[in-house]
């Protein structure tokens, strides 16, 4: 069974008097343990996707399964309780908060789950330790480096244990080097059994992945398999 099972979904806005079908009729499946990319040019349908499979949002029309729970007609803390235990978001701008250590960042999403303090800092910061970061643990985000940010931010999506790593263009606020190393990082997390998506416009990313969707006009164009690129150096 698929982890990610999309059938037909659309996704439509009322702006004014027009009606926009942002995804218009997506088949998508995904299973565990898989490399994907999700490319496509601007207004391809690609953010939408992103918010419907991080259930963000919710289809207008079609299924969606995630880990085999049907998200359609749930409400927002139905949702809220699936994004927590299912998925892991990574952001371009990392979203870490700006007042707090990097392992209250880590630990933040915990706070949801019915753990002791002890128990969610040592998660917290066995994730840190997971990114290389651990010796950061008491730094503020003001403190690190963009590519340190976006590893604590990694880290914070790992702590909860999810079944899909969902990245929106993690590495656009990064020069090329720290880019290397955040998708190194990716690798080797899906080497160790993690599904990851990534959300990109660069063909360079995509291309380390072992899969890529391409969007088109809100369709699927293209679903490609192939080899991992590996950058040297």
């Amino acid at each position: 069974m698929a982890l990610i099972d999309m059938q037909a979904i659309t996704k439509v806005y009322t702006l004014g008097e027009e009606t926009v079908a942002a995804l218009d009729g997506v088949d998508l499946a995904i299973q565990r343990n898989e490399y994907v990319a999700v490319v496509g040019s601007s207004g391809s349908g690609k953010s939408t996707l992103m918010n419907i499979l991080g259930c963000l949002d919710l289809p207008t029309a079609g299924v969606y399964r995630l880990n085999d729970t049907d998200v359609r007609d749930r409400d927002e803390d139905e949702l809220s309780v699936i994004r927590n235990r299912e998925i892991g978001f990574v952001f371009q701008s990392f979203n870490l908060l700006s007042r707090a250590t990097a392992l209250a960042n880590v630990m933040q999403p915990l706070v949801y789950r019915k753990l002791s303090i002890a128990e969610r800092r040592d998660r917290a910061f066995a994730a840190l330790e997971r990114v290389a970061l651990a010796n950061r643990a008491d730094h503020l985000p003001n403190q690190l480096s963009g590519g340190q940010r976006q590893r604590v931010a990694i880290a914070r999506a790992l702590v909860t244990e999810p079944s899909i790593v969902l990245a929106d263009e993690p590495t656009g606020n990064l020069d090329s080097e720290t880019t290397h190393t955040i998708m190194g990082l990716f690798d080797q997390l899906h080497a160790e059994g993690q599904t990851l998506i990534i959300v990109t416009h660069e063909a360079d990313i995509a291309a380390r992945c072992a899969r890529t969707v391409e969007l088109l006009d809100g369709r699927v164009r293209a679903d490609s398999h192939g080899p991992q690129v590996r950058a040297t150096g």
